[in-house]
């Protein structure tokens, strides 16, 4: 298969993570027959110092043209004045508009092995394999913004079109795995979630009546993410609800390190990304955790260019090196050997092999 991909390696441990993850890529074309092709481009603050802006129309039109983008992360110190007229983040944001990638699948599982990195007890995290879909252009994120000395605001609009194309995919990603969908909302508080509600009773009801539905409010889902987390199975949200979810269920894993994602949208072409940001406190050192990366860059092979097996491929290495012992220093416990992103990457390539 020919494919381009476009890199987008950003700022901080963004570019050591993506490379990690270019050299899996380049043992699956070896070992499947692929060719494919890469365009590295800026994102965030990288492409500020050069271009000044977050996201060049250069990087837009590789983007576009590209069969899927893999990204690493953006944002750091540097760049982090809230009164600075452009900031990396606009640039990522800017992006998922730009694709039209609605839909962010962040997929948690736990590795028996590395329940001790995790704070919670081990009974807790047996079976606990769930999936949270994000609404990834909508809400507060892209709202209408105003500020002065004395106070600030921040829109979050929700059209009904919206709402239920993202449950329709979460509703069809349960139906493909234990046929149960939670709904995520605040509709005791805000207008939005009880659009947000009343949409999901009514496609729930009319479209999926072969899907247990269980809606709970956002507190409530974070208080039984952490006392229950093995009952869900697929979770659907809006875009806040779901950016802070998110991280709290990479705990259960035993680190943001760990885990990947995929925004999709009507086409195949995917924007994929570990869910970590860009760490700026250990850029540079050579001992990020590649994992979320590669795992990212196997739902890019499953996703946009229909490569299952591939994508297997790549997540059982993954699987076998932890099985094997191979830790970087955000999941290792006392006597393990730490290893770097290199070394890491390098168990995982010897597993693929």
């Amino acid at each position: 298969m020919d494919a381009l991909i476009t890199l987008l390696p950003g700022d901080g441990i963004g570019p050591e993570v993506t490379a990690a993850a270019h050299r899996v890529l380049k043992e699956i074309t070896t070992q499947f027959g692929h060719a494919f092709e890469y365009d590295v481009q800026l994102i965030g603050g990288t492409a500020i110092d050069s271009d000044g802006e977050p996201l060049p129309a250069k990087t837009i039109a590789s983007c576009e043209a590209s069969a899927a983008v893999l990204l690493g992360a953006v944002g750091g110190p540097k760049w982090s004045d809230p009164n600075a007229p452009v900031r990396p983040e606009q640039g990522l944001l800017k992006l998922r508009s730009v694709l039209g990638v609605y839909a962010n699948l962040r997929p948690v599982s736990v590795y028996t092995e590395l329940m001790p990195a995790s704070p919670l007890k081990a009974e807790l995290l047996t079976g606990v394999d769930l999936i949270v879909v994000r609404e990834l252009t909508g809400g507060i994120y892209f709202g209408e913004k105003t500020r002065d000395e004395d106070s600030a605001s921040d829109l979050c609009t929700y059209h009904r079109h919206e709402v239920e194309r993202i449950i329709r995919v979460a509703a069809k990603l349960a139906g493909t795995r234990r046929q149960k969908l939670c709904s995520v909302d605040k509709a005791n508080v805000l207008e939005t979630s009880r659009l947000w509600r009343d949409v999901t009773n009514h496609l729930m009801a009319t479209e999926f009546t072969n899907i247990e539905l269980e809606t709970l409010l956002v507190d409530a889902a974070a208080m039984h993410l952490l006392s229950r987390p093995a009952d869900f199975d697929v979770i659907v949200t809006e875009n806040m609800f779901g950016d802070i979810l998110t991280d709290e269920a990479s705990m259960l894993a035993g680190s943001l390190g760990m885990l990947p994602s995929a925004s999709l949208g009507d086409t195949a072409r995917g924007l994929y990304e570990p869910i970590h940001g860009s760490a700026p406190d250990i850029a540079g050192k050579g001992i990020a955790n590649p994992c979320g990366a590669i795992a990212s860059a196997a739902m890019l092979l499953r996703h946009s260019l229909g490569l299952v097996a591939e994508a297997d491929a790549v997540e059982a290495a993954i699987a076998a090196s932890i099985k094997d012992g191979a830790r970087t220093a955000d999941i290792a416990s006392a006597g393990d050997k730490v290893l770097t992103t290199a070394e890491m990457t390098d168990r995982i390539i010897s597993a693929l092999r």
